[in-house]
């Protein structure tokens, strides 16, 4: 089998600590030729540090000599760098979120039809076992039709203080847009990705604001902080199902907490921990999964994936339209938030 030729733009955080470590351990199908980064020094460490001898100081650069590129900039380059990819002829797995707006995922879906090429977004809690084990049970018609989803993703004073998590220039938002989105896309995705007809949220950043923070994740200048910490929504489908949804890097909770639960008319499927919920029987039951089948590392099949959708084996798991539903809805709950009232969508 032929390997695909890899190169990865952006090499900070996410690509050493996740993206390149993941494609090296699947050599027999991956090969990273290349890096880019507009930091010099730091394309110059990971070049050393992983082995990669091929760099470029600008990503256009290193397109002939690959077949695919890793997307990690920050999010106000994702769509100007997928884009251009796309049109040389690549394939495309861009880091979360897809892009800024909806309009930008919309040209960047535009250049993948247009190319015919692979444009894959790195929503990975969808490759968690426990989420494909739920999935298969809401397939399975185990809940029946479902009617609520619940998701949370909760941090006690966890601001990232590194990189440009807080730029909201580069980023378009704080909490929601970089850590939100993952229970956001796990849970449409469960919920068969419906159409989001009214959105209702509210951003806060009150607390970030606040001098003299505790911060267990670096320092941060509270002064100059500009996005959301902490944002609640409603979010209302066509068919008539609903999401009460909340994230926070500060919230002041006794712990953090990443829950998603799905209700059914016919019962309900609850992530991390994992449980069925039923009536049967005459009976309310709940059932535990003595052992999930999968990896415990989420980045090997999302890898996998997007390897083996490129060399034409399997179909996407993470579909760019549905990536940009998230992108969608995060930005009606920004909107929301802004107008004070809720935002109709389609």
């Amino acid at each position: 089998m032929e390997k695909l030729r890899m190169g990865i733009i952006g090499v900070g955080g996410i690509a050493q600590g996740r993206h390149i470590p993941t494609f090296m351990n699947l050599a027999d199908k991956v090969t990273v030729e290349a890096i880019s980064d507009v930091n010099e020094a730091t394309a110059k460490l990971v070049s050393e540090k992983f082995g990669i001898e091929k760099v470029f100081p600008h990503y256009a650069d290193m397109f002939t000599e690959v077949d695919a590129v890793t997307i990690c900039t920050p999010n106000k380059f994702h769509a100007e760098i997928t884009i251009a990819a796309l049109e040389a002829g690549l394939h495309v797995f861009c880091e979360k979120p897809m892009a800024m707006t909806p309009d930008e995922c919309e040209r960047m879906i535009q250049a993948a039809e247009k190319s015919n090429k692979q444009l894959a977004i790195a929503y990975h809690y969808r490759f968690m076992k426990e989420s494909i084990a739920a999935k298969r049970l809401v397939e399975e018609n185990e809940i029946g039709r479902p009617l609520v989803a619940r998701a949370r993703g909760m941090r006690r004073r966890k601001v990232p203080g590194w990189g440009v998590f807080t730029n909201k220039e580069l980023q378009g938002g704080g909490s929601l847009i970089d850590y939100g989105c993952h229970l956001l896309d796990l849970s449409l995705w469960l919920l068969g990705n419906p159409k989001p007809v009214e959105v209702l949220g509210t951003t806060y950043n009150d607390l970030s604001k606040i001098p003299g923070q505790v911060n267990q994740w670096g320092s941060f200048n509270h002064e100059t902080f500009e996005v959301d910490d902490h944002v609640t929504a409603y979010i209302k489908f066509e068919g008539g199902a609903s999401m009460l949804f909340e994230t926070s890097w500060s919230a002041n909770v006794k712990d953090d907490e990443e829950s998603v639960s799905i209700s059914g008319m016919d019962g309900g499927v609850d992530l991390f921990p994992f449980h069925l919920n039923q009536m049967k029987h005459g009976m309310l039951l709940n059932t535990e999964a003595n052992w999930v089948p999968g990896e415990d590392n989420p980045s090997i099949p999302q890898a996998l994936n997007f390897i083996n959708s490129c060399l034409g084996l399997e179909d996407l798991i993470v579909k760019p339209e549905q990536a940009m539903q998230t992108s969608q809805i995060i930005d009606a709950i920004y909107r929301s938030s802004e107008t004070g009232t809720s935002i109709k969508l389609g």
